[in-house]
């Protein structure tokens, strides 16, 4: 890959342990890791391929924790448009039973388009039905297309409606086919290695839609491999009264008997824990991906990060479903984390100054889970900051811009408070994804065209 001499960034935002952020700041890359980072006067004068950032803010990639990449397929889909979880999903499982591989190969390469024109650098996708002969594979495959890191999820749905569970029949799968299909893909495709590209996550899809025996199965076939666990938790009440009526517990305390509970184990949602459960996360380092945009379109609540953050639980960003965010767009996450973080405190007591209540969550808070808290979610330490060693996974953005107007004075205040922009360049492992505001290896009118088109087919039979 040669080397690549990142220099005179405006402002360099590292993330690292000391927080540094450099002016006239640079990176000195060799073969897809900084080797370097520091004022651009101290680094090499040439390498292979030199990016000049006057003028723009340079911060780590930022990292998704969980995602549908699917659903941008039935955005604002009317029927489900005013739902809450239960009645949302009710509605749009049947649309979703029509998707065909091409229908996951084509979304895919609009969410990680989306994702990196907003700075992502890593994403985490959760599929969990494979209707008409879809696979995994072809949400891998057309990934590599993009240029962005995959923790791919083989999920699944086994527990239908016949059986007590929520989804139709029509898109739950055979156990024992889930769990070789499984095996398969992780020998396959998973690589553990630092830098990579490439992993596969175990992640039944929930406790009203698996059974208890496919969680307990799920969970060993994942630790026998050594890689991640992945599930949706403690989203709404709906699922606490599901949990309390089935297995007489709540879902937190479900989770723990089926062996769910681990650092190699992280939830989305978590909205609906409390501080008990809020304990057992971090005695245990179970992640969560908090998912505000989400969370609010369905109603389902604000999750206790703050209090999460405090206790010492990872914490990372997800920006969920697109047809339960309408969007792909990571650093308008950041900014819905860090407001509605604001929300809770005040609902607890900020805004009447009460000392009990939790501090206001700050930009650079909101801008950590998405980078530094992300990598520690997926259990890496090779991505989340911009230090030697580590991959050369960032972004840029130009700072002299109509929506930063006026905001200036802390530029990576302006990158949170401020409008969510389109970033002008997005490199992953030193390859450019996103070149001057474009992308690299797709045609983004031609995407967004074929992708209606098998939208279009998705919503006009159903």
């Amino acid at each position: 890959m040669g080397t690549l001499l990142v220099r005179h960034a405006s402002l360099l935002v590292t993330m690292d342990d000391e927080g540094r952020e450099i002016p006239d700041g640079g990176l000195f890359i060799r073969d897809g890791f900084i080797e370097q980072v520091g004022p651009t006067s101290q680094l090499p004068p040439t390498a292979d391929e030199i990016l000049d950032l006057d003028g723009y803010l340079v911060a780590p990639g930022l990292i998704n924790t969980h995602h549908h990449f699917y659903q941008t397929l039935t955005r604002v889909v009317p029927g489900a448009q005013n739902a809450n979880l239960f009645q949302w999903l009710k509605t749009l499982y049947p649309i979703w039973a029509r998707m065909t591989p091409e229908h996951i190969r084509v979304s895919t390469q609009l969410a990680l388009a989306e994702l990196a024109l907003s700075g992502c650098t890593t994403a985490f996708d959760h599929l969990y039905l494979f209707p008409n002969g879809s696979r995994l594979d072809d949400e891998i495959e057309a990934a590599q297309t993009v240029g962005l890191r995959l923790h791919a999820s083989r999920g699944s749905m086994s527990l239908g409606e016949s059986k007590g569970g929520l989804p139709p029949d029509s898109v739950v799968e055979d156990e024992d086919f889930i769990l070789r299909d499984t095996q398969r893909l992780i020998e396959t495709y998973h690589d553990p290695n630092p830098g990579s590209f490439l992993q596969i996550v175990v992640a039944p899809c929930s406790p009203f839609s698996v059974t208890p025996d496919l969680m307990k199965e799920a969970a060993a076939l994942a630790r026998s491999y050594g890689v991640r666990l992945h599930t949706h938790l403690a989203e709404t009440e709906d699922e606490e009264v599901y949990c309390q009526e089935r297995f007489g517990m709540r879902p937190v305390a479900y989770m723990e008997t089926l062996g769910w509970i681990g650092p190699d184990v992280w939830f989305a949602h978590s909205v609906h824990v409390n501080p008990a459960e809020i304990a057992l996360y971090a005695r245990h380092q179970v992640g969560v991906a908090h998912c505000p945009t989400s969370n609010m379109r369905l109603a389902s609540g604000i999750a206790p990060i703050a209090e999460m953050l405090t206790a010492g639980v990872p914490v990372g960003l997800g920006v969920d479903g697109s047809a339960s965010n309408d969007s792909s767009h990571m650093l308008a996450e950041v900014r819905q984390a860090m407001l509605v973080a604001r929300v809770r405190a005040g609902l607890l007591g900020a805004s009447r100054s009460d000392p009990n209540a939790p501090a206001l969550m700050t930009a650079r808070q909101a801008l950590e889970l998405a980078t530094r808290g992300g990598a520690r979610v997926l259990g890496r330490s090779d991505i989340g900051s911009l230090e030697p060693g580590k991959a050369a996974d960032f972004f840029a953005v130009r700072l002299e811009r109509l929506e930063y107007a006026g905001a200036l004075h802390d530029p990576v205040a302006a990158l949170v408070f401020c409008s969510p922009v389109r970033v002008d360049y997005t490199v992953v492992g030193g390859r450019m994804v996103v070149r001057e505001g474009k992308l690299v290896s797709l045609d983004e009118a031609s995407l967004v065209r074929r992708h209606n088109q098998l939208a279009r087919q998705l919503i006009d039979n159903s």
